[in-house]
Formats: structure tokens, C-alpha cells, sequence
């Protein structure tokens, strides 16, 4: 079941140190103080756009369910938007930490908990129309600019 295999990558993730440097993971990126997994991607949409749409809502479907299942561990999600870390990277050229920068680049919310002195978040990134969208699991000892 898709749902278990998230929550299992999502587990391994918190009980994982995070690296010295930053590099490909078996399931996404970690770096010092973090861990991204790619749960999901979707198909890329160069050819047929007519998906997009219905795939996007897909993939909201598939993050409030497993939020949901992370609901019952940890309680209600914080939504965070990430919407002004790009405008406040790129025109006030404000430093933005990792993993925050790279997902403020391509996610427009999190749903968000704080575990074990750690932040989980799941977000969609889309980084451009064409491109696949992918469900993403954040495992971060920093905290949320």
C-alpha cells in the first residue's frame, strides 16, 4: 500500500542523522540538518497538459490522507505557507536556510508537525507547468524562516 510505504520512508527519515554534506539520498536529498523524500511523482506534462489539473488534485488527495494518518500520531498540522520565501529571497535577498530555500522555490504550503525536536512537513512541488508534480516528505532541524 502507497500510504504505508510513505509513513515507513517518513519514519525512516526521523531516525536518520542528518549528513555532513549535502547529496542524493536513496529516497531524495538530505543535507546537514535535513532529509527530503520524493514520495510520489507524477508524469511530466509536456505533450498533454489536459492531465494536469486532475493529477494536481490527485496528489492533494494522496497528502491530506497521509496527513490525516500523521494527524493521528502527532495532532493537527500547522499549514505553513512558503509563498513570500521566494520573494523574500530574490528581491530582499534575504538568506534562506536549507531545506527552506530549496522548497520555497517549488512548494506553495506544508502541512507541518514538530517531533521529537524535529519539523515533518509534506508538500506538492511543481516547479514548472510542464513539469511532474511530486509529494515530498521534509525531515529539518531547522526551523521554519
Amino acid at each position: 500500500m502507497t500510504l504505508a510505504r510513505h509513513l515507513a520512508t517518513i519514519d525512516l527519515l526521523c531516525s536518520r542523522p542528518f549528513p555532513a554534506e549535502s547529496g542524493r539520498s536513496d529516497v531524495g536529498h538530505s543535507g546537514p540538518g535535513f532529509h527530503t523524500a520524493e514520495l510520489s511523482t507524477s508524469e511530466e506534462f509536456w505533450e498533454d497538459r489536459s492531465r494536469m489539473e486532475p493529477v494536481g488534485e490527485q496528489f492533494e488527495a494522496e497528502r491530506e490522507a497521509l496527513a490525516l494518518l500523521l494527524g493521528e500520531r502527532w495532532g493537527e498540522p500547522q499549514v505553513f505557507s512558503l509563498r513570500s520565501l521566494l520573494i523574500r529571497s530574490m528581491e530582499d535577498g534575504e538568506e534562506i536556510p536549507e531545506p527552506w530555500q530549496a522548497l520555497g522555490n517549488s512548494v506553495p504550503d506544508l502541512h507541518l508537525w514538530r517531533v521529537d525536536g524535529r519539523w515533518v512537513a509534506l508538500g506538492i512541488a511543481k516547479w514548472d507547468t510542464e513539469l511532474p508534480y511530486q509529494l515530498l516528505a521534509v525531515v529539518t532541524e531547522t526551523d521554519p524562516p
